[in-house]
């Protein structure tokens, strides 16, 4: 029997130390994410030319999740960042937007609070004109699941094939969190059958 009772601290033990583990990866999940990627200096600005890469580019090929922050770099003096319409988006009009972000210290931060697509606009006049525009598309915690859990098939073959686009951090994060939790729920389920 004495060896029974240690060995049920040490049990508990490590169930608390995988759960604390477990809401430790949980509360990572959100992320600030800078516009345009922090390694081309980032930036909330006009598009060089026509062919340059586009903000809507840079945000293709991200993940976006419902807790992550956009931020946006910019000079308060010359520039503003507006979310609006989807209507709004495509006519360029400043009128009416949904919010109007304060820029501190440089920059201003969005919380996507929500998944769906986010638009925003250059607050600048001829400056959505000229492409500084952007779509964000948050995406839902079902599909955000989906996409680690069951692989797309393999498409079909292009004309012209460009560089492969590697998988996010926020993929390699819920795949180590999915794995985590069926750790945990299986160390969970030895303890309470008392085979450990």
């Amino acid at each position: 029997m004495a060896a029974s009772a240690t060995s049920l601290p040490s049990s508990l033990s490590l169930a608390l130390l995988l759960l604390l583990l477990i809401s430790m990866v949980s509360s990572s999940r959100a992320s600030e994410v800078v516009v345009g990627g922090a390694a081309n200096g980032g930036g909330w600005r006009i598009p060089s030319s026509e062919t340059a890469y586009t903000l809507n580019a840079w945000a293709e090929s991200s993940r976006f999740q419902i807790g992550d922050a956009l931020v946006f770099k910019y000079d308060a003096a010359q520039d503003s960042v507006l979310q609006v319409t989807r209507a709004d988006y495509l006519s360029c009009s400043a009128s009416s937007p949904v919010a109007q972000y304060v820029n501190k210290g440089g920059e201003a931060k969005v919380e996507l609070e929500r998944s769906g697509p986010y638009y925003f606009i250059s607050g600048a006049p001829g400056h959505c004109e000229k492409g500084q525009k952007l779509i964000v598309l948050v995406l839902s915690p079902r599909n955000a699941y989906a996409r680690v859990s069951s692989p797309a098939p393999a498409p079909a073959p292009a004309e012209h094939e460009g560089p492969a686009v590697a998988p996010t951090s926020g993929a390699a994060r819920l795949g180590l969190e999915k794995g985590l939790g069926l750790a945990a729920g299986s160390m969970l389920a030895v303890f309470g059958l008392g085979l450990f």
